[in-house]
């Protein structure tokens, strides 16, 4: 049974384990999170003065990798449709250097053509449509711009792949309950959203139905994470 991606369900869940999250994404990782966005903005190679967005940014820490690279030459701008998740990121940010605003990835509240950058991390496997939340950051997106993707994914090895699969499946639900209670079993969900997920070729495919060129991806820790870039014709 494919797994529920209701926004109902996604704004509740992630509610729920937002006094956590960032947390959890550090403990569970063991701090390599930093290091994945850290490469993602250096792939993303930010190129001129125009806006910056970052989708589904939870409490923004992708969109304060930006704002950190970028140093104040451009303005980043941040999403999210968790009104608790965007509480975090305001008490996180240091004067006014990201702009947050609550608002559906699936229906952006900018004009067209308005950013250089259009990012997500962690999070277009929790829109309801992949290839919906993929042309709505190309449509915001500028020509000649990027969209970047930073997702989980399946180790190469096939050895390291299995044991991550039954980490995944056993420890990892049973470990975040514990550590973060809540209704909507978030950590079972976490194994479940990532084993559905198009990974490799299969993204970068939606990526170009989108209407995105010169798509790539790159594999991080072993393949444990990926991230998958497109140019805006």
């Amino acid at each position: 049974m494919p797994v529920d991606k209701s926004g109902s369900r996604i704004r509740q869940m992630f509610g729920e384990i937002a006094g956590r999250y960032d947390f959890m994404n550090h403990f569970l990782s063991a701090g390599t999170d930093v290091y994945w966005r850290w490469k993602t903005v250096r792939l993303a190679q930010p190129f001129n003065s125009s806006p910056i967005l970052d989708v589904c940014t939870g409490t923004g820490d992708l969109a304060f990798a930006f704002r950190k690279k970028l140093n104040g030459t451009a303005p980043v701008y941040a999403t999210d449709f968790t009104h608790g998740m965007l509480r975090l990121a305001e008490q996180k940010r240091s004067d006014r250097d990201v702009v947050f605003m609550e608002a559906d990835t699936m229906s952006l509240p900018f004009r067209s053509d308005m950013f250089q950058v259009v990012s997500v991390a962690f999070g277009l496997r929790n829109v309801s449509s992949t290839i919906g939340g993929l042309k709505e950051m190309t449509r915001v997106c500028q020509p000649g711009g990027k969209v970047v993707v930073l997702e989980f994914s399946l180790p190469d090895s096939r050895l390291l792949s299995r044991i991550y699969r039954w980490y995944f499946r056993n420890i990892l639900p049973r470990l975040g309950q514990l550590l973060v209670r809540n209704r909507q079993a978030a950590y079972e969900y976490l194994p479940q959203s990532v084993s559905e997920f198009p990974s490799g070729a299969q993204l970068t495919g939606l990526m170009e139905e989108a209407g995105l060129v010169n798509t790539s991806y790159h594999k991080l820790t072993g393949g444990i994470a990926t991230v998958y870039l497109g140019n805006k014709p």
